[in-house]
């Protein structure tokens, strides 16, 4: 069986209201998947909106939130130059790929979101018959998919970063709105871990979602499943 060819999409935005912080990339989340995939044989494309590196949260980079893929990461140059030089949205398509994967970081609540190529790959992933997976801020891609094709989250299980663990992480007043409540104005059936910050996944057809960092493994995971990988 030939080499599963997996996008990932990640952020380009840093900026969050009302504080001098900066967000972007969570880092783990882009590296626990990566190299679910990597070690399962499959070849990665890095894609971004602006292209190049993409910014990366400062928090998932303190020794807490360092994960075993992020000591991996820091000694593969492979990796590190790949993830510098991301790909323009522009410049990918559906066609050439088997799935998608949007990690999060509370960047793609804002590029992503409203992002038109993105919303349309995310389309075209699904009436191909091809999986979606996207985790902890990562389904905020799912919004603009769902403005141009109400079918894709309507009556849909999905999980991503809870409303609960967005105060817990205090960034409340610094996001434009609730990924949750987003996903249920859309018709998703919006799914949770009985406990903030536990790894939690829902699968749905061709969506696949994971709720927070410690997910963003598992969402890789259940998407190599799909495949029986």
């Amino acid at each position: 069986m030939r080499a599963k060819k997996i996008l990932m999409i990640l952020t380009s935005h840093e900026e969050l209201i009302n504080t001098k912080s900066k967000t972007g990339l969570w880092i783990g989340e882009f590296t626990d998947p990566y190299y679910e995939f990597v070690d399962a044989g499959c070849e990665i494309t890095l894609a971004s909106p602006l292209g190049g590196k993409p910014p990366i949260d400062e928090m998932s980079q303190l020794t807490e939130n360092i994960t075993q893929s992020n000591k991996r990461f820091k000694n593969d140059k492979v990796a590190q130059i790949a993830l510098n030089a991301t790909l323009k949205l522009e410049s990918v398509a559906a066609e050439d790929f088997d799935a998608v994967f949007f990690p999060g970081g509370h960047g793609p609540m804002f590029d992503l979101a409203s992002n038109e190529l993105s919303g349309k790959l995310i389309v075209d992933f699904i009436n191909s018959g091809k999986p979606v997976a996207a985790v902890c801020h990562g389904p905020a891609a799912l919004l603009k998919a769902a403005e141009l094709d109400p079918a894709i989250l309507a009556n849909k299980k999905v999980t991503a970063f809870s409303n609960t663990e967005e105060k817990l992480a205090l960034r409340s007043n610094n996001i434009p709105y609730n990924l949750e409540d987003r996903l249920k104005e859309l018709g998703a059936v919006y799914k949770t871990a009985t406990v903030p910050f536990l790894s939690h996944i829902e699968t749905d057809g061709l969506l696949i979602t994971g709720q927070n960092p410690l997910s963003a493994g598992p969402t890789a995971k259940a998407l190599l499943n799909f495949w029986g990988v």
